[in-house]
């Protein structure tokens, strides 16, 4: 199946507010979302991301009515949440999936009864139900567990029991809740590919609430940066990446790409190589506008005609190159040596389109916020070591991503069994 967007939103978030009483100023209130105006396409891959507390599993919970905005209005495949009565609310429960950081399945019920579930609950005959937990089974790759119970499962093995369970009332959204906080980044990425499968066959538009960009950088066509609130930032991803404006933006960012090295980095390099240090910017694509001008351009493009043209001696150092949606971003460093006169002529023509940062040399450095202040590229946070460098050492050392340590209190919603549920009419 191909994916194809909408122009008319499948989600749509008009100056949503949700608020709770204070717990520290008695008579006040807390603004967990602030004023939020959001649009999601039919088709999107859309990450929602923001550190502990800044809304964002509050605002994703009034996609199915789990929470409800204070002020605004939640829009869901053209229906108003609010004007919908409690019978059409269950109804369009059905067309959304959710996945959970705690999975959330049933220990008492196989890996087939936790999928058949939902079908039941929607009082489907039984040989339908079997041929979907066959099917969904099957496409998650665990048919040969379905007899199984949880306990004898992996973390990446339950959540493709929780995928497949999601799935089976043939939802139009899916919402992915930390998804895949609790994994380890192998199998990450594995179910971060059957979410993608997900999208590309069934043509389903999974919305991921995550705290780690690189969940984001790997299968997102859009995203949402949210702190305190409201959404500082949105966008396509590349756009995101390649020209965060956001302080807490660039600072995601700096978490799951290469890029800049750090003042450290930087200093430590001058020790060792006394020439011109230069960063340049990679960025393969334009950065254009709703009307499609170009608003930030191309970097990096025309490095190696200019080095041969000029005939300058550089050595590569460090950075690195990342995709995002298939497309190069990242950050190269060079050392720079030979006349200054000559090395300034090269950098002057590169800068006519590349973003180049230039570190100065050992005995006539750059401050380092002066230098960066140019770029247009999340700069490094600080106070990392070599350790937890973001990028490779192209002198020969490893490629080392550091991950920010962020906790996690987002919301869960526990599934209940409801016995209540076994009678009542087949479809």
């Amino acid at each position: 199946m191909t994916v194809t967007q909408s122009n008319d939103p499948i989600i749509s978030f008009d100056h949503v507010v949700k608020s709770y009483p204070s717990a520290t100023a008695p008579g006040g209130t807390f603004l967990a979302v602030n004023d939020v105006s959001l649009d999601i396409h039919e088709g999107d891959i859309f990450g929602i991301i923001g550190y502990s507390g800044a809304g964002k599993s509050t605002l994703v919970r009034m996609i199915n009515a789990l929470e409800r905005p204070t002020t605004g209005s939640v829009t869901v495949m053209g229906t108003d949440l609010a004007e919908l009565s409690g019978k059409q609310l269950r109804a369009l429960r059905q067309k959304i999936g959710m996945i959970f950081q705690q999975f959330n399945l049933f220990s008492t019920k196989t890996v087939a009864e936790n999928v058949a579930y939902p079908l039941q609950l929607d009082h489907w005959r039984k040989d339908y139900q079997i041929r979907r937990v066959h099917d969904l089974l099957e496409f998650v790759g665990l048919l040969d567990h379905a007899d199984k119970y949880p306990s004898q499962l992996s973390g990446g093995q339950k959540q493709r029991v929780g995928i497949a369970r999601a799935l089976a009332t043939n939802p139009k959204i899916l919402l992915a809740d930390e998804a895949t906080s609790a994994l380890d980044p192998q199998t990450t990425m594995e179910v971060l590919e059957l979410l993608q499968r997900v999208n590309q066959k069934f043509g389903v538009t999974v919305v991921l609430i995550t705290h780690q960009m690189s969940v984001v950088q790997q299968i997102a066509n859009c995203v949402a940066v949210m702190s305190s609130g409201s959404v500082v930032e949105t966008g396509d991803v590349y756009d995101v990446f390649a020209a965060p404006r956001d302080p807490v933006t660039k600072r995601f960012i700096a978490t799951a790409m290469n890029g800049l090295p750090d003042e450290a980095r930087v200093a430590q390099m001058r020790e060792q190589w006394p020439g011109r240090l230069v960063t340049v910017v990679v960025r393969q694509h334009d950065i254009t506008d709703s009307a499609g001008q170009t608003v930030i351009s191309a970097s990096g493009q025309n490095i190696s005609q200019l080095i041969a043209r000029y005939g300058v001696h550089s050595e590569l150092l460090y950075g690195g190159i990342d995709t995002v949606r298939g497309i190069a971003i990242g950050a190269i460093t060079y050392e720079f040596t030979g006349e200054r006169a000559h090395i300034d002529e090269f950098l002057a023509e590169l800068a006519k389109n590349s973003d180049v940062v230039d570190f100065g040399s050992k005995d006539d450095p750059v401050e380092y916020a002066t230098a960066v202040s140019r770029a247009r590229i999340a700069t490094p946070l600080h106070g990392r070591g070599d350790e937890n460098a973001p990028a490779r050492d192209m002198r020969g050392g490893d490629n080392v991503r550091g991950e920010m340590a962020l906790e996690q209190v987002d919301d869960v919603v526990d599934m209940v069994e409801d016995e209540s549920t076994n009678g009542g009419e087949q479809r």
